[in-house]
């Protein structure tokens, strides 16, 4: 199958990989050229100057953008994507995004002609890189089924949640989750250390029990190391939880444990580290005890 990606950043790159590995055809367009290059360099396929020569004549065009204006920029822009998709074939959005932008695209998708996707996903660069991202879709039910059997080669869970901008709320649910998970094992991690405790040992033991999540299990040691120079940027975050609260707002719903967790990950932005790992919260509190 001819297959166009659109985004080779810390995820895009790796999801194109296994489509790549698993002998589909691709076609790759990243705004920035050097990433392009290393990609095909790494992996068998073609590099397009614009969105439009990347997508034409795909039967799937897939994305991993970074927000909302990227994708009005790269999908319906000047040499945008959706002006060049052939009638009949499917376009799958994995950028994390709000509901608004996903239905726009959906109605424009509609109007030229093909089917659209909204499919957020879960599981960082460590997921992505190994093809076991959790996928949450919102379309419809026959553009699911056709979309499914791209998206199961780097998803361990690919699930249809309801009409197009579903899967956008629904990452916004796990945004919100994640932040909570992450404060409060921050928080937990600090007072270990603060109380004596063999901090190691105290995460054996939580990771048994109903403490346990997966940010624990995944990145207590390397938050007890001060490291946090991989996975999801506290810049992304920020973004994504913002589209969450303003979503909130329009329905009417306070989040304010969100609130306040967003208000940390500034704290941390404003200590230099917009780049760094979600789980540097603790690095905030790590700070806040010195002063």
């Amino acid at each position: 199958m001819k297959i166009a990606f659109l985004g080779l950043g810390v995820m895009g790159y790796p999801m194109a990989g296994h489509l790549a590995n698993a002998g589909h055809e691709l076609v790759v367009y990243n705004r920035t050229t050097s990433r392009v290059e290393q990609w095909v360099g790494q992996y068998a396929g073609m590099m397009a100057p614009t969105p439009a020569e990347a997508v034409r004549g795909a039967a799937v065009v897939l994305s991993c953008l970074g927000n909302d204006e990227h994708l009005r920029e790269v999908l319906l822009g000047e040499n945008g994507a959706f002006d060049a998709m052939i009638k009949g074939s499917l376009f799958i959005d994995h950028t994390s995004a709000s509901a608004e932008i996903a239905r726009e695209l959906g109605d424009a998708a509609r109007e030229r002609g093909f089917a659209f996707l909204d499919a957020p996903v879960s599981g960082g660069q460590a997921g992505a890189e190994c093809g076991e991202l959790s996928i949450m879709v919102g379309g419809q039910p026959t553009d699911f089924i056709h979309g499914s059997a791209v998206m199961d080669i780097y998803g361990k869970s690919v699930r249809l949640m309801g009409p197009v901008g579903s899967g956008q709320l629904t990452k916004m649910v796990n945004q919100i989750c994640v932040a909570g998970l992450i404060q409060s094992l921050a928080e937990g991690l600090h007072f270990a250390q603060a109380a004596g405790l063999d901090s190691e040992a105290v995460m054996s033991v939580l990771c048994k029990g109903a403490a346990s999540s997966w940010q624990m299990e995944n990145r207590h040691q390397t938050m007890l190391r001060g490291e946090y120079d991989f996975g999801f940027a506290v810049d992304w975050m920020r973004k994504d939880l913002d589209i969450a609260m303003r979503e909130a707002m329009s329905n009417g719903i306070e989040l304010p444990v969100t609130k306040l967790v967003d208000q940390f990950y500034g704290d941390v932005q404003g200590m230099g580290g917009g780049r760094w790992d979600t789980s540097s919260l603790l690095a905030r509190l790590e700070e806040k005890n010195k002063s």
